[in-house]
């Protein structure tokens, strides 16, 4: 069985030392143009010669939680593309979300400006009640997230593409239910995948449909987000403030006005980091259960994006 690991701008020894000590009956290596064909891949944001070079390829597993990348690419239709199924990344989004979600909730960064400035100045915080989170994405990671926020005690809404059903949160889904939802929430979190039907989703339209001061979170992709209808929303004072861990352009220009927009945070990308341990060990788990003729969870949909 060959394996070939072909993963932009990630240091391939330890993933391929990790790859064959958990499968020693493959012959794993870093791709190469002109190279054997291989039975199985390993990838994030591989090339289209890789594909074009793979044509009896079984399956490629990605290893990071967004398959955009991969779907703008000729592959083919026998190839399986397999995501990973959290992998150690739900608990990162989680703790992500819900920092930034009482930042804002506590006024946090309002005592750091104060601390440095040497005002001992307390502010009360609006009713917990008064402050409902909308999670727009109820997949693996928004799912966790959802359950994440609830323990805070806050009103937790959630919205899908189809109907979803979890425990404490108020359920929306499809594009009919998406005005309440955004009406119903003071805080935006976005973790939608990215296809034809959420580019651009949050747009003047859908952030002004917030409550007043709301605050927004895009953890999921930079194409969701039209970037100048948020500073425009921003400075008008219809959102109170934006955590933004993924851009259009990565990494972020020096001169983007997102760097320097006192209602703005910029992370460079790190909300949910592949942890390799984890992910090797789920691939090769897979990879078995593939090579028993079995199904696996995380085959992605071409159709629907995801």
């Amino acid at each position: 069985m060959r394996i070939s690991f072909c993963c932009a701008n990630t240091d391939a020894a330890p993933w391929l030392d990790g790859l064959r000590a958990a499968l020693p009956e493959a012959n794993v290596s870093m791709w190469r143009s002109g190279d054997p064909v291989a039975d199985y891949a390993v990838v994030w944001a591989p090339p289209q010669d890789f594909f074009d070079q793979q044509p009896g390829l079984r399956a490629a597993f990605n290893i990071g939680a967004g398959v955009d990348a991969l779907l703008k690419l000729q592959i083919a239709a026998a190839t399986l593309l397999v995501r990973l199924d959290d992998a150690g990344m739900a608990v990162q989004m989680a703790e992500y979300v819900c920092h930034a979600i009482v930042r804002a909730y506590r006024g946090l960064d309002h005592y750091a400006d104060s601390a440095k400035a040497g005002r001992w100045q307390p502010v009360e915080p609006p009713a917990r009640a008064e402050f409902p989170v909308g999670i727009m994405g109820l997949g693996v990671l928004g799912a966790r997230v959802a359950q994440a926020v609830r323990q805070f005690d806050f009103p937790v809404n959630g919205w899908s593409r189809t109907a979803k059903a979890l425990d404490g949160v108020a359920c929306f889904h499809g594009p009919s239910q998406l005005p309440a939802f955004l009406a119903a929430s003071s805080v935006l979190v976005c973790l939608v995948p990215l296809t034809s039907d959420t580019r651009g989703i949050l747009n003047r339209d859908t952030l002004t449909q917030l409550r007043p001061g709301a605050v927004v979170i895009n953890v999921a992709r930079g194409a969701h987000l039209v970037e100048q209808d948020l500073l425009d929303l921003l400075d008008s004072g219809h959102l109170s403030g934006a955590t933004l861990d993924v851009f259009h352009t990565e990494p972020l220009p020096v001169d983007h006005p997102f760097w320097r927009h006192p209602k703005v945070t910029v992370t460079p990308h790190v909300s949910a980091q592949t942890l390799r341990q984890q992910s090797i060990t789920q691939i090769a788990q897979k990879l078995r259960t593939l090579e028993r003729g079995e199904a696996v969870a995380g085959v992605v949909d071409r159709a629907s994006g995801y």
